[in-house]
C-alpha cells in the first residue's frame, strides 16, 4: 500500500510543476485592402469618389414629384451595399424640412434594436455640404446612415446594409471599413 501511495505522491509532484494557463480566446482577423478611390462619372447633379473595392455601382432615375436618383454601391466581397438617394430640393424650404425629417425618422426607427446611436455632424462650408453621419450600434439592419445637403437645391441620403442577419460583432469589421467609405463619399461630394 505504501508503494502505491509513494508512486501517487511522485506522480502528483511531477505533474504539478507548472501552473496551468488557459489559452486566450482567438478572434478572426479580417484584413481589408487599403482603399483606393476614383471619381464617379454619373449624369447626376453631384459627384463623389468611390472605393475600387465596390464591384457594382448602379444608377436608377426615380419618378417622384422632384428630380431624384438612386445609386447602389455594392461590395460583394463584404456582402454589403451603400444605398444613396438624391432628391432635388428645388428651392422649397418645406421640401427640405420633409427630407430632413424623413432621414432622421429612418435613423430613429433603429432605436428599438440599437444599443447606441452616436451622431457625427459634418460641415464643409467651402463646398456647401452639411449633414450628419449616424452610426447605429447593435444588431440592426443598417449600421450606418447619413444625409448631406446644401440647404437650397440638393439633398442626398445614404444607408449601409449587409446581406446577412444582423449580428453586430460579426459585421463590425466590415461595417467600420464601409463607414470610412461613407465618410469619404461625404468629404468628396461636390454639387453641380
Amino acid at each position: 500500500m505504501s508503494r502505491y501511495f509513494l508512486l501517487f505522491l511522485v506522480i502528483v509532484c511531477v505533474s504539478c510543476g507548472e501552473d496551468y494557463k488557459p489559452k486566450p480566446k482567438a478572434f478572426l482577423r479580417l484584413d481589408y485592402p487599403e482603399a483606393k478611390y476614383v471619381k464617379s462619372n454619373f449624369k447626376v447633379p453631384f459627384s463623389f469618389e468611390t472605393n475600387l473595392l465596390a464591384e457594382n455601382i448602379s444608377l436608377k432615375e426615380m419618378k417622384a414629384p422632384t428630380k431624384s436618383y438612386g445609386i447602389n454601391i455594392e461590395y460583394q466581397t463584404l456582402k454589403g451595399t451603400i444605398f444613396l438617394t438624391y432628391k432635388a430640393v428645388e428651392g422649397n424650404k418645406k421640401n427640405l424640412q420633409n427630407f430632413l425629417r424623413d432621414a432622421q425618422k429612418f435613423t430613429l426607427e433603429h432605436t428599438k434594436k440599437a444599443d447606441e446611436i452616436p451622431v457625427t455632424p459634418y460641415e464643409n462650408a467651402e463646398h456647401k455640404v452639411y449633414g450628419t453621419l449616424s452610426e447605429v450600434k447593435g444588431n440592426v439592419a443598417s449600421p450606418a446612415q447619413f444625409y448631406v445637403t446644401d440647404s437650397v437645391n440638393h439633398f442626398l441620403t445614404g444607408s449601409l446594409y449587409f446581406y446577412a442577419r444582423p449580428n453586430y460583432d460579426s459585421i463590425l469589421p466590415a461595417a467600420n471599413y464601409l463607414q470610412k467609405d461613407i465618410m469619404h463619399i461625404m468629404e468628396t461630394l461636390r454639387w453641380k
